[in-house]
């Protein structure tokens, strides 16, 4: 498809705006910023390191180094070859891998590699994106906002407003994705464009020993040991054009691909990372940090840590089982330490009590100026109130969200259901998950989600959910008397069949079905609507307020701000840097194959297969040797601002090579969704030396070696 030059060129104007909104008071700095990709050109990168035109890394009017970047599901990918092979993570890849193995074909267990075009394994369920063009649509956007309107009625203006705008980009764009992002709270938005490709297939992933060596008890520290890579390939229809998985599809050709570069950084190099970062909370406030800190954090901790206690045990004696569950299993796991490190980052820095001092200084600006007071003067009491209102609900409404997001049977039910009543809605009205352009997607999703429905554990997660409302004193919702083994004896939404039938009926037939779990959920559906009309009230709400703070920040500080991170384009850089966590201690930014076999104990996470510890043993490194450290290099250390949907994302040298792939943040940079500090902030990724031993020497993939180009 070719690039929309105007759109670029509009977004450029616009970003460039966004961020000058007044004159700076101080130059950005290398070591914080999730930049939109049109900033590239206005922060002096080749005095950091860059060693090509930063109108090589984005450029509207020409192919660059930006159109070799792809996001894989909420993850970041690569393009590394012109016939669309993409590098990931092993983690990102982890659902394809899982999916596609059995306990006869272990492929979590002993690794993938498809030999040939023919033999690479669909991954149903995986998109791929790739940014074409984008500009802002702010101004149409907030038209949707009128004098009077309700918070939730504000909610569903402009929810419908960007829908409307989505719908029209992807009618005037065949086979092209669009998606309106709010890049400030209640205040900026820009719609993108994105290539979207619906068949992705998995074509080399490590053994779990290598892609997950050190598992939950090495996940988010530093030293790490792990390879944390796979790789996938993008297929498209014989004509260019997206398209659903078939035996007839080609390989999708990238505009760029990324160069390997086979000598990886060392110590003090730059590095760069382009990518698709998940969401940051830099802007908000006070009070929501200490919603975070107080309510949402604990019980994420809590509450995930049961669970995945819960599938771990199912799945100890049953490999079959334990397929079904190590997906879910790894991802709560995730966030689970994610959060504890977020819990003791907050206290540990005491990020609230700094949120309250600039917040204490931004109201005494207001209070300054009569004119300032009448228009923002009960702004931060304002938020601050919204907060205090959720917290006192909080937990009751998490336990009854999760009675549908946890157990997976009421999931499938309600989702069912709630299709069948949205699709009786015109499709701008509908919740997006159910409008024509992303209901495949959805049903999908729920395919794959019964495929990996294990009763038992399902049953006792359900369990757990009712000690939890029945120790605050509430009564599990709707359930007439019905018990937890009579919901499960009485449904057959665990039929493929069935659940197919259910996703092609109206509610009123939905109602006339004899299934206990599908009645159940219908019972609930009023319940839950309110939930979700509660939530969009305080969307509104919070939108319009934060769209305020914002303003009047850019007053008080005189200076530019970076949106936070939306999962859109992003760039940021920094240079590979090591980091003293505490008193004494200092962790140096490169670790070895010598630190695997250190490690390997033989029991799980801490396995290495015998043929990596044999070659380790005849020191069988090639040219994947680090000069200087005489081993392979595993993993490296680096000072960029990253979060969630980082993980894939290309580490690149300056001249704009592949230096490493991007996979973790250090514990004590868990924070980094709320503050970002020079001091602990750093990132992880697995080392390309390590990705082309294990991909060339351990596993003879030279087909792929060749693929690259090396």
């Amino acid at each position: 498809m070719k690039r929309k030059h105007s759109y670029f060129f509009t977004a450029f104007v616009f970003l460039n705006a966004l961020l000058m909104l007044l004159e700076y008071s101080r130059p950005l700095t290398a070591d914080e910023g999730m930049f939109p990709v049109s900033e590239i050109a206005r922060l002096n990168l080749r005095a950091k390191g860059l060693e090509m035109e930063p109108a090589d890394v984005f450029n509207a009017e020409k192919t660059c180094l930006i159109d070799g970047i792809c996001r894989v599901n909420g993850c970041t990918g690569s393009f590394v070859s012109p016939t669309g092979l993409i590098i990931t993570n092993h983690h990102c890849a982890y659902r394809a891998i899982q999916s596609a193995s059995t306990t006869e074909d272990d492929y979590l267990r002993d690794g993938f590699q498809a030999k040939n075009l023919q033999q690479e394994i669909a991954s149903p369920g995986y998109t791929v994106r790739v940014t074409e063009s984008f500009r802002d649509v702010s101004t149409e956007v907030l038209s949707a906002v009128t004098e009077g309107m309700s918070f939730l009625e504000r909610t569903k203006g402009i929810d419908r407003r960007r829908k409307e705008i989505e719908k029209r980009a992807e009618a005037e764009n065949q086979g092209t994705r669009a998606e309106v992002a709010e890049m400030f709270a209640g205040k900026t938005y820009v719609l993108f464009l994105y290539t979207y490709i619906k068949d992705v297939r998995l074509v080399f992933a490590p053994p779990s020993s290598v892609g997950n060596f050190g598992g939950d008890v090495d996940n988010w520290e530093w030293p790490r040991h792990t390879g944390d890579f796979s790789f996938m390939r993008a297929y498209v229809a014989p004509d260019g054009s997206t398209a659903d998985y078939s035996p007839d599809n080609v390989p999708y050709k990238p505009k760029r691909f990324i160069q390997v570069a086979p000598n990886g950084a060392n110590e003090s190099d730059y590095v760069m990372l382009l990518g698709y970062p998940g969401r940051t909370a830099r802007h908000k406030t006070a009070s929501f940090l200490e919603y975070e800190e107080n309510v949402r954090l604990p019980y994420i901790v809590d509450l995930y840590g049961r669970q995945i206690e819960m599938m771990q045990a199912a799945g100890e004696q049953d490999r079959a089982v334990a397929l079904k569950l190590l997906s879910r299993i790894r991802s709560l796991a995730n966030t689970e330490k994610r959060s504890r490190g977020q819990l003791k980052g907050l206290k540990r820095a005491k990020i609230v009590d700094s949120r309250k001092a600039s917040e204490n200084k931004l109201q005494s600006f207001i209070d300054q100026d009569p004119e300032r007071q009448a228009k923002y003067g009960s702004l931060l009491r304002d938020i601050d109130g919204v907060y205090a209102s959720m917290s006192l609900k909080a937990v009751d409404e998490a336990n009854f969200l999760n009675l549908r997001l946890s157990n997976q049977m009421l999931r499938l039910a309600y989702t069912v259901y709630d299709a069948a009543v949205e699709r009786q809605k015109d499709d701008l009205e509908r919740e997006a998950a159910y409008m024509d352009r992303n209901i495949d997607q959805t049903i999908r999703r729920s395919v794959l989600l019964q495929k990996d429905l294990d009763v038992a554990t399902d049953k006792a997660i359900l369990a757990d959910l009712f000690q939890r409302m029945a120790k605050r004193q509430i009564t599990p919702p709707q359930l007439n008397g019905i018990s937890i083994d009579q919901l499960y004896e009485g449904s057959k939404l665990g039929d493929p069949e069935f659940l197919k039938k259910c996703f092609e009926s109206t509610p009123e037939d939905l109602k006339g079905m004899d299934d206990a779990f599908l009645q159940w959920a219908i019972r609930l559906h009023s319940d839950y609507l309110a939930m979700r009309e509660s939530s969009k009230k305080r969307e509104g709400q919070l939108g319009q307020l934060y769209g305020e703070l914002i303003s009047v920040k850019q007053l008080f500080q005189q200076t530019s701000f970076v949106p936070d991170a939306n999962a859109t384009l992003r760039m940021t850089f920094g240079t590979v840097r090591g980091y003293s966590p505490e008193d004494a201690v200092y962790k140096s930014p490169a670790t070895t194959l010598s630190g695997v076999i250190a490690k390997t104990t033989g029991v799980a996470p801490f396995i290495t297969p015998q043929k990596i510890i044999d070659m380790h043993s005849s020191r069988d490194f090639g040219e994947y040797v680090h000069p200087r450290l005489n081993d392979v290099p595993i993993a490296i250390l680096y000072d960029t601002d990253t979060t969630g949907g980082n993980s894939g994302s290309p580490v690149l040298n300056g001249k704009g090579e592949l230096v490493g792939v991007n996979f973790d943040r250090a514990f004590e940079a868990t924070i980094n969704d709320f503050a970002w500090n020079t001091n602990y902030s750093r990132s992880i990724g697995v080392d390309i030396r390590y990705v082309l031993w294990v991909t060339d020497k351990v596993y003879g993939a030279k087909h792929l070696i060749k693929e690259m180009g090396l």
